[in-house]
């Protein structure tokens, strides 16, 4: 009877092992609840690849893009005049403006015309961008050159290069110096001023480090401040060309027998809409066109400006 107790007391209690095994069974199905939840989860909704910020585009749909836009335009505008909308005394339509057009280029001499506007824009643009840039780059980077030219560069930026017409035909009367001094007095003293910001914001790191290296001021323009501004200074320069047209045309309206702007100073009176229009459209092509060059010249010129973008 005694060996009997001792083999009862040896033998492990039913209730025990019961209890032993129960946490097992239910840490198991508490991992399954657990786990149904996240494996039943809807999945996250995919982001728009196409539309997300500063995410780029491929040239194929960036060029798509664009010219949907004048696609659209030019539908807007067909209804509007071809409906009956707007009477064609205010708005021509498109086909009436391309007849004129084509009139304008083979019998009236509207290319001579656009040769005269590109060349007084290049001519006073250019002027201004050579003698802007030594300054320009001089104002950023020392300091009492800045505080001596920068409030009256500030003041004369905010002068409409057209207020000053009537002084320039009393100086220079209707000529070429005209016309080209406009253009000038519009761009240079943009010119000036951005370039000058954007020489002044080189990275103040890579200064420390040039001066580390033992580079003296001369060669810390050369060859630290000058190659970190060139590419936002070539966007400068393509930015203000734009604007040196809107300047020309300005200038043309007055005094001129010869330009885009006189064509349509000339068509207004004739209440000729279409060859105004066509003469705006041949504006914005060329600068179009322009904006174009410099951009590309831009990428193969500063190609590590396009890191990072």
């Amino acid at each position: 009877m005694s060996e009997a107790t001792t083999t009862m007391d040896a033998a492990p209690p039913r209730s025990a092992k019961a209890d032993g095994s129960r946490p097992a069974r239910g840490s198991a199905a508490a991992a399954v609840a657990v786990a149904k939840p996240e494996a039943a989860a809807p999945a996250a909704e995919p982001r728009r690849a196409w539309l997300r910020p500063l995410v780029p585009i491929a040239a194929g749909p960036r060029l798509a893009l664009g010219i949907a836009f004048f696609v659209v335009f030019v539908a807007f505008w067909a209804i509007a005049t071809f409906g009956g909308f707007v009477g064609k005394t205010f708005l021509a339509d498109p086909l009436t403006m391309l007849k004129s057009g084509w009139v304008l280029l083979t019998q009236m001499g509207f290319a001579t015309d656009i040769g005269m506007t590109v060349w007084r824009v290049l001519g006073g643009f250019v002027v201004a961008a050579v003698v802007a840039l030594p300054l320009g780059i001089l104002m950023g980077t020392y300091k009492p050159i800045e505080a001596f030219f920068e409030p009256f560069v500030s003041f004369a930026r905010y002068l409409p290069a057209s207020a000053v017409i009537p002084l320039l035909i009393l100086w220079a009367g209707i000529g070429e110096a005209q016309k080209l001094a406009v253009i000038f007095i519009g761009s240079f003293f943009q010119l000036v001023l951005m370039i000058a910001v954007a020489v002044g914001n080189t990275r103040r790191d890579l200064v420390e480090a040039a001066y580390t290296l033992g580079v003296g001021d001369s060669g810390l323009i050369r060859r630290v401040m000058l190659p970190g501004a060139a590419p936002e200074i070539a966007e400068i320069l393509r930015m203000v060309l734009g604007w040196a047209w809107t300047y020309v045309i300005v200038a043309e309206l007055i005094g001129a027998s010869s330009g885009i702007g006189h064509m349509i100073t000339d068509s207004q009176a004739l209440l000729a809409t279409d060859q105004i229009i066509f003469g705006i459209i041949v504006i914005g092509l060329i600068g179009l066109a322009s904006d174009l060059l410099f951009k590309w010249l831009n990428r193969r010129l500063f190609p590590w400006a396009q890191l990072g973008r």
